[in-house]
């Protein structure tokens, strides 16, 4: 809602809401390369839908992206350097949750792999961060 500031009319600007899933699968972590823009190798995730809670757009956008049902979706850590993501400033929820059923890129995905090791060079947003906070027991 538009407010005033010192007198002058202003929206305000807020972060964007988004999720990121860490899905473990098959003794790895699974990563998706992404279809649009900014390209590389990120977790599954995206943009909250108004009037959808972050667990709801994180089972959501895991589903659409790698066809996998998560269980046992817990709250990893939240990122929200202004700098995370080059189109506009996101916020992002991260989750962890096992995934099951059979790994298939959908949606906004070109493709989905399992990582069990070394990551991909090219990985969009700072997901390269986040898997070595979730590999090495560390928060963001």
């Amino acid at each position: 809602m538009p407010g005033q500031l010192d007198g002058v009319a202003c929206t305000p600007r807020n972060p964007v809401p988004t999720v990121d899933i860490i899905i473990e699968y098959e003794g790895g972590i699974v990563l998706i390369e992404r279809r649009n823009p900014p390209h590389g190798w990120a977790l599954p995730g995206g943009f909250v839908d108004y009037g959808e809670s972050v667990e709801t757009a994180a089972v959501r956008e895991a589903s659409e992206e790698t066809g996998l049902t998560l269980h046992g979706l817990r709250q990893f850590h939240v990122y929200s350097d202004p700098r995370r993501d080059c189109r506009m400033h996101t916020m992002t929820t991260v989750f962890v949750a096992r995934g099951e059923g059979r790994l298939q890129a959908a949606d906004d995905a070109l493709s989905a792999s399992v990582c069990r090791g070394d990551l991909p060079r090219e990985m969009a947003f700072d997901h390269r961060t986040i898997i070595e906070d979730y590999r090495s027991g560390r928060w963001g």
